[in-house]
């Protein structure tokens, strides 16, 4: 029985070689209570611990030979890059809601496309040395220009530039003059806000006169995503938390028009009817006959 279990130790620990190193010389019987229970672990001989370590020590963050390194400007732009990408960013999550990026993130969004302009440009820098194929067109992806491109897309859509000066550099008058008739309207619902019926009373002028000022700004085109989303705000806060109507000027023009046109058809069909009416009740008369004289006159030539 021992000679049995010798055997097949033996077998075990042949085919174990394949993929580990292991003690095979001493036996079950010759091992511990507790040792005897355990098997041969499988490690990694030291040869190939140190081959395998001179492997994993190789990382993308190795020194590339120097003639594919960028030079020192080059990282220098795309450091400047990184943290004005990541300022307007957090900018954009920061006043997301309510919408408020026009006037709060222009200045990052400028400081960024300035940035980009130079990295994009064929215009060398210092060293005679231009960073645009480096950075921009090294890679299929073109990570940088999709980066801001999708940024870009934003502030396009968000039409900033309509609320802001011809440089971007501040906000224009219309927007701040708007901004200012809207935080008297906000005032006003804000001190009225316990008693609606006097908040529709009170704030009636200063609500009015900022959805004219709306209306000719939209005319105008001078209208970006701030000033919508606020104005959209005030409007339910008015009509829905509020309960508040505003009529409109040129409702009772439409509404004499309208009842103009719902009884035309009810007059034309009750002069049709009058007036077939009358033709019934006229009496026709006949033609007077002629006179005796006048007959016997007749006669008389034929006599």
């Amino acid at each position: 029985m021992a000679l049995l279990t010798k055997f097949t130790f033996v077998m075990a620990c042949w085919a174990v070689t394949f993929i580990t190193v292991a003690d095979c010389s001493i036996y079950p019987s010759e091992m511990s209570g507790d040792s005897a229970r355990k098997l041969p672990s499988a490690f990694i001989p030291v040869s190939q611990a140190s081959t395998l370590g001179s492997f994993y020590s190789l990382s993308l963050s190795s020194t590339f030979p120097e003639d594919l390194e960028m030079n020192e400007y080059c990282i220098e732009l795309l450091r400047i890059y990184r943290q004005r990408y990541v300022t307007y960013a957090n900018c954009l999550v920061t006043y997301a809601r309510p919408v408020k990026i026009c006037q709060n993130c222009y200045t990052g969004f400028n400081s960024l496309e300035d940035i980009y302009k130079n990295i994009s440009s064929d215009q060398p820098g210092p060293g005679n040395v231009s960073c645009h194929d480096s950075l921009m067109r090294s890679d299929r992806l073109m990570l940088l220009y999709a980066l801001f491109s999708k940024l870009d897309e934003i502030w396009t859509s968000a039409e900033c530039k309509q609320c802001l000066t011809e440089d971007q550099e501040a906000l224009s008058n219309d927007t701040v003059y708007f901004m200012a008739t809207l935080n008297q309207s906000l005032s006003c619902f804000e001190q009225h806000q316990r008693n609606h019926t006097e908040l529709c009373k009170d704030c009636k002028a200063s609500y009015k006169r900022l959805k004219e000022l709306y209306g000719r700004m939209d005319k105008n085109q001078t209208l970006c995503i701030d000033l919508e989303d606020a104005m959209n705000i005030t409007q339910q806060l008015w009509s829905k938390n509020f309960s508040c109507l505003l009529p409109r000027e040129e409702t009772v023009p439409v509404i004499a028009v309208s009842s103009f046109m719902l009884f035309l058809p009810i007059i034309f069909y009750l002069s049709s009817f009058l007036h077939s009416e009358q033709k019934k009740r006229k009496l026709i008369h006949p033609k007077r006959a002629k006179s005796n004289n006048s007959l016997m006159n007749i006669q008389d030539k034929f006599s």
